[in-house]
């Protein structure tokens, strides 16, 4: 088993450190871990069957709905409405633009479904027009990237849908109700950490905007954040399953695109095959996980290192500590769809044993490993902020570890208090 886990691991770091995609880094890791015990052949078919079986699932059709409306969303003026919104709400508090950016992020993130749509479409605004008002640049990126994350955690959320299918028993509809209150929460730690920077560096107030004007501001962008409540609502009230639910969201998206008069017909095509890029991307990495993530099964990598934690301790606060640390420290190597896939059934039964529910401990990985999407040295949402704001992850160091900071603490909440992941599903009556 050592020996398996020393090759897998092995070829697939050496890979990604060449530039390597994930995904082939992953599934030539796999195969080449598997040919230990068998030959090229049945490796490289064990490999392809186990991928194909990963993707056989009714549940991830809705990944493809949900990044078309993402896509509609981002090119339909969705973002300019957003801020307008946010600035309505919070623009006149201490560090005021920090703060619309936050929430500005937050929104669009759900909606899109894409912490990296989200650290593009706003970043791309808001940054530069920090850095007007007087702003440092590298707060305001870091502000950006890591309040574009928190979007994972509110519906509709593609890797929540793969949380759910790597589980195999959660409910969608309950992960979505439980990602709502955690993900504010991190939201508002992330606005009282930013506040505070501002406060010290004497960064400006927006102007207050007049009562009508705010209204206004909201209504229009009412429509937009509407796409939420319309998806989870409907998957509450059993009018449709997730899965349909993400096809109407398409539709939704379209006319409001639409409406707006932000997207022609004749752009239609190019947003089609973009989101056809990023599915296809996405539905590889799920294929070779799942791969992985069988081979390590059938090696008994998870019940080892199950068995391992539990001889470490037997305190719950102890075990679920060292789980986070793990997880951190992964999330900032793995992509968060594959490190998912993998983990999940590795860490699952361990939580499930401290008493943790699924659900919870769904929404608990789900918030540690986006993290890791603005961390280095892989943090895809990291790299994307640096290019729109044309910075370096050097500079923004040190206004991350204290953003970093207000993770932390929102993930240590989240871990110990089942409250915040699960008071709102029980109270719609999604979980007993």
């Amino acid at each position: 088993m050592l020996l398996t886990v020393a090759v897998l691991l092995g070829i697939f770091f050496i890979l990604i450190m060449l530039g390597v995609p994930i995904a082939v880094s992953i599934a030539l890791a796999s195969v080449s871990t598997l040919m230990l015990s068998m030959s090229f052949d049945p490796a490289v078919t064990t490999m392809a069957q186990r991928l194909a079986g990963g993707l056989d699932s009714f549940t991830l059709l809705a990944i493809p709905f949900f990044v078309i409306s993402g896509y509609l969303m981002g090119r339909g003026g969705i973002a300019k409405r957003l801020i307008e919104a946010a600035k309505a709400v919070v623009g006149t508090l201490p560090g005021g633009l920090a703060l619309v950016n936050t929430l500005s992020c937050m929104l669009f993130g759900s909606i899109s479904g894409s912490a990296v749509a989200a650290t593009s479409a706003i970043g791309t605004f808001m940054i530069p027009t920090m850095e007007k008002e007087g702003y440092d640049k590298n707060f305001s990126t870091a502000v950006t990237v890591t309040g574009s994350i928190l979007g994972l955690l509110i519906p509709p959320s593609n890797v929540l849908i793969v949380y759910a299918v790597a589980a195999g028993s959660v409910s969608i509809a309950a992960l979505f109700m439980g990602g709502y209150l955690p993900g504010i929460l991190g939201g508002i730690a992330l606005m009282i950490v930013a506040a505070g920077y501002a406060k010290k560096e004497g960064y400006p107030r927006s102007a207050r905007i007049p009562f009508k004007a705010a209204m206004r501001k909201m209504f229009e962008a009412g429509p937009s954040i509407a796409m939420i409540f319309i998806v989870v609502g409907g998957i509450i009230a059993g009018i449709f399953t997730a899965t349909e639910a993400s096809a109407i969201a398409v539709i939704y998206a379209l006319i409001l695109s639409m409406f707006y008069g932000e997207i022609k017909f004749g752009e239609l095509p190019e947003i089609l095959l973009k989101s056809i890029e990023t599915t296809a991307m996405v539905l590889l990495l799920i294929g070779v996980s799942t791969g992985m993530a069988w081979l390590l099964a059938y090696e008994n990598i998870p019940q080892a290192i199950s068995d391992g934690l539990l001889t470490i301790s037997d305190n719950p606060i102890v075990i679920l500590l060292l789980i986070n640390l793990i997880l951190l420290v992964v999330g900032a190597f793995l992509d968060i769809t594959p490190a998912i896939l993998i983990f999940t059934p590795i860490f699952l039964p361990v939580a499930m044993e401290m008493g943790m529910t699924p659900l919870h401990f769904g929404i608990m990985l789900v918030l540690n490993l986006s993290i890791g999407l603005c961390t280095p040295p892989v943090g895809s949402v990291l790299f994307v902020g640096c290019a729109v704001a044309g910075t370096s992850i050097q500079k923004l160091i040190r206004p991350l570890l204290m953003l970093y900071a207000a993770l932390i603490v929102s993930l240590l909440l989240v871990t110990f208090v089942p409250f915040l992941s699960e008071g709102l599903p029980r109270a719609v009556g999604l979980i007993q």
